[in-house]
């Protein structure tokens, strides 16, 4: 590794945070540069994501977390999955995979798909932190994407993970709904 220490330093900041730390500013507050953090974070998903650890490296939209080997999903899903079920609705768990196989999306797509109002749906499920909005600064709009809590929680690494993701996410009858609303 380059710099043991400021490796080990991340290291140490990312096992006491409890939320995803964002790439710039963890770059900007230990002063170096954007490039230098991702050579860093690099080394350590190559040092973390590996079978033999309990802990992995995950990194979605510019900010990385520790958490969990996917191999110990069952034994993970046994201790959090109760705590998490008890608290979604019906209608949170289908906003929610309409957002994880379709996101990042709008919140008019997501009532388009639904037929529904999702005001507090939405709402709900950012204070739970499992999705987090964003603006479109080409649409000049919001849209909701899932969070790092999220994937930790199903045990995935990457949103592609997902069990057919990429016959969903690109789905020829959604996308006609959609379009046709337009």
């Amino acid at each position: 590794m380059k710099n043991k220490n400021l490796s080990t330093q991340i290291e140490s900041i990312l096992l006491i945070s409890d939320k995803a730390l964002n790439l710039k500013n963890l770059a900007k507050k230990l002063e170096i540069k954007n490039k230098e953090l991702k050579e860093i974070v690099e080394e350590l998903k190559n040092k973390f994501n590996n079978p033999e650890s309990g802990l992995h490296l995950i990194e979605s939209w510019g900010k990385i977390q520790f958490t969990t080997n996917p191999e110990c999903e069952n034994i993970v899903k046994h201790f959090i999955k109760e705590e998490i079920n008890s608290n979604l609705s019906d209608a949170s768990l289908e906003t929610l995979t309409i957002i994880a196989y379709r996101g990042p999306i709008t919140k008019h797509e997501i009532e388009q798909i639904r037929g529904v109002n999702c005001t507090m749906i939405i709402r709900n499920l950012m204070i739970k932190g499992l999705i987090e909005k964003k603006t479109d600064k080409e649409k000049i709009e919001e849209i909701y994407g899932i969070t790092i809590d999220f994937m930790k929680y199903l045990g995935i690494k990457n949103i592609n993970d997902l069990p057919e993701y990429e016959k969903l996410h690109s789905n020829e009858i959604i996308n006609n709904i959609l379009n046709e609303q337009q």
